[in-house]
């Protein structure tokens, strides 16, 4: 498993919650996100729906605890000739969270989060078993300084996830400026990219991104010449321009178009040796929705 998908799929999860807090002092409240990857030279088309829901609760002061979790549902439709996909239960994949976090403030610029991510990812064929189970969790701290004459913003933390082949806390640089009114600059992983703030309620924004996921699969699929499949990774490296609107100070609508540099999404054996490729080819991508900050 090369070191490229094994970053998409480890930063996918808990260091995304970190920055969504830093980038708005609460994590999503509330978001509702569609996306597609339309069908490719691969034969392979992939579409999402993400439902995230969050509860922050004040504690001593300035400190937080949250309460919430997120589901994708994933819709897999692959048409090649050399494997029967949709019988064995590859069409359709669930992913749920649990996000339990707590933030602590240490003083004005500085917080620290420690962030529990409990995870059921599975195609749901059969009545749950111990593979749709996983654990992540991510420590880190961030330093938020908006009332500067170039606001900044810098995250640093470790992220551990257990259904990677690569099972050792690895470590996650983010910062973020606005080094101009109009322009703010961000470097890091999972994201990398740009922001043109026009008018008041305007971004136009560039972005690198990596995003990957792990799902188990019930039913055991049967390979020409390679075996069982008990599961099925993806990862992939994007290249995105957008759009937000925000509505108000808490609402937003949202929507990016864009191309993928690398995709790969292969089946794994039980133990999670790659065995098959499913798609390796490149395919444009769409994402829309809406967001509620706090």
């Amino acid at each position: 498993m090369g070191i490229s998908r094994r970053l998409g799929i480890i930063w996918s999860v808990g260091i995304f919650f970190i920055m969504g807090w830093c980038n708005a002092q609460t994590p999503d409240v509330f978001r509702l996100e569609y996306m597609l990857m339309p069908r490719n030279d691969a034969g392979a088309k992939l579409s999402r729906i993400k439902l995230v829901a969050n509860m922050p609760i004040k504690v001593r002061d300035s400190n937080n605890i949250i309460i919430g979790g997120e589901y994708n549902r994933l819709a897999y439709d692959l048409q090649r000739d050399d494997i029967v996909v949709g019988a064995e239960g590859l069409n359709f994949f669930h992913l749920i969270d649990l996000n339990l976090a707590y933030v602590m403030k240490y003083n004005q610029d500085w917080r620290f989060v420690g962030v529990l991510t409990p995870r059921l990812a599975s195609t749901l064929t059969n009545p749950l078993e111990n593979g749709d189970f996983s654990i992540n969790a991510t420590i880190g701290a961030f330093r938020d300084r908006q009332k500067i004459a170039k606001p900044d913003r810098l995250v640093l933390g470790i992220v551990y996830n257990s259904t990677v082949a690569l099972r050792i806390p690895l470590p996650v640089v983010y910062y973020e400026k606005r080094f101009h009114p109009n322009w703010t600059y961000v470097v890091g992983v999972p994201k990398t990219g740009m922001k043109f703030h026009f008018k008041e309620r305007n971004i136009i924004q560039t972005e690198f991104i990596l995003d990957g996921y792990f799902v188990n699969l019930q039913n055991s699929t049967v390979l020409p010449d390679a075996g069982f499949a008990s599961s099925i990774s993806s990862s992939a490296a994007l290249v995105t321009l957008g759009y937000s609107y925000n509505l108000n100070k808490a609402m937003s609508l949202y929507m990016f178009a864009g191309h993928t540099l690398f995709q790969s999404g292969v089946l794994r054996d039980s133990d999670r040796n790659d065995i098959f490729t499913l798609n390796d080819k490149a395919s444009f991508y769409f994402r829309t929705g809406f967001r509620i900050g706090l």
